[in-house]
């Protein structure tokens, strides 16, 4: 089973604009380890491929688990991988993507320094660049609950959570996957801060958010993002009016990812 999650549409059967409880402690076999790896700033392919590298090994262990309980045998847990970086200017398509969102020829992605991708996950398009914190959970959901809905919400309501350390009240808009500022309906000035596209297969996570920090907000213009014509777009740095150190956010977002997931994280060199 391979589900794949747009970046810009909920599913209409997901709860829309509400936070979720979080994780329940782990049951007996669930394994609630995070294994965090902080990349850095890497080239988005080789981020890419340490992805399909982790999600493969899981698949492959929950195989040997699937044949070994048959057998008699005892399973092993399988892990759970959060990968954490920047990357340089980027645009990634999903594959329910309209490439004509790119507003850029080769020419013109070569002037801007970006590359461009069409990947796995849903969605249409968007920009990762410098300045932006990216996140890759590489998660069993087997391992906390089989909800992939309830899976996105918390994902939102950490980054929700992270403004707030900030100052900044975010939420949801029903209808739309990401994280807001002037999220209320009838708001004059809905912006985006951050995007989620996720693809799961067999209850396996990839792909994941990006929260706009420093980002340079002029990419954006280079593309119709998510294919949403009528919203903006915003970072912590243009809001806050200053610019605030990645690492900074990276460490005020992970305790509430461990608290949401009821997660153990671990720091670990890449």
């Amino acid at each position: 089973m391979t589900t794949i999650f747009s970046t810009c549409a909920i599913p209409a059967a997901a709860p829309e604009a509400q936070p979720v409880a979080g994780a329940a402690p782990a049951s007996s076999g669930q394994s609630r380890q995070v294994l965090v790896q902080r990349l850095g700033r890497v080239e988005y392919a080789p981020a890419w491929e340490l992805q399909e590298q982790l999600l493969a090994e899981t698949l492959a262990l929950k195989t040997r688990n699937r044949l070994a309980v048959e057998g008699g045998q005892p399973s092993v847990a399988t892990l759970n991988h959060l990968l954490l970086c920047e990357h340089p200017p980027v645009y990634t398509l999903g594959k329910s993507g309209k490439s004509e969102h790119l507003l850029l020829d080769d020419a013109g992605l070569a002037a801007h320094g970006a590359t461009f991708h069409r990947i796995n996950r849903g969605g249409d398009i968007t920009f990762h660049g410098p300045g932006q914190l990216v996140g890759y959970p590489i998660f069993d959901l087997d391992n906390f609950f089989t909800d992939i809905h309830r899976y996105l919400r918390l994902l939102e309501e950490a980054v929700i959570l992270t403004l707030a350390d900030y100052g900044l009240r975010a939420g949801r808009i029903a209808g739309l996957t990401g994280v807001w500022l002037d999220f209320e309906e009838g708001a004059l000035n809905p912006r985006k801060i951050c995007a989620l596209g996720v693809k799961c297969s067999r209850w396996v996570t990839m792909h994941g958010f990006a929260l706009n920090v420093n980002t340079d907000l002029s990419y954006f213009g280079h593309i119709v993002p998510c294919g949403i014509t009528d919203k903006a777009v915003t970072s912590l740095q243009h809001e806050l009016g200053h610019t605030v150190p990645l690492a900074e956010v990276q460490e005020y977002l992970l305790p509430h990812l461990a608290a949401l997931f009821a997660a153990d994280l671990i720091s670990v060199s890449p």
